[in-house]
């Protein structure tokens, strides 16, 4: 799942930087944080896998970094850390 953190970034990423990963329950919540993510106006990359059998399921979201923390911090604040 970290690897939509690479595929996010579209310039160079500066030192220092970290990648989080949260958790979520289903691929419905991702698809319901994803299009909350879209009406926000937050640049993301969702990734799906197009091999059998997941047939397109959606199955991370990588977040193209910006300063819109505050909206960011809403949306996410209530998903917890993957560990």
């Amino acid at each position: 799942m970290v690897h939509a953190a690479g595929e996010s970034v579209i310039f160079k990423i500066p030192e220092g930087t970290h990648a989080v990963v949260l958790s979520i329950k289903s691929e419905q919540k991702l698809l319901e944080l994803e299009k909350k993510l879209l009406d926000a106006g937050i640049p993301h990359r969702a990734i799906r896998e197009p091999d059998e059998p997941w047939n397109n399921q959606l199955m991370t979201i990588g977040l193209i970094p910006s300063k819109k923390t505050d909206k960011i911090k809403k949306l996410l604040s209530q998903l917890p850390l993957l560990r």
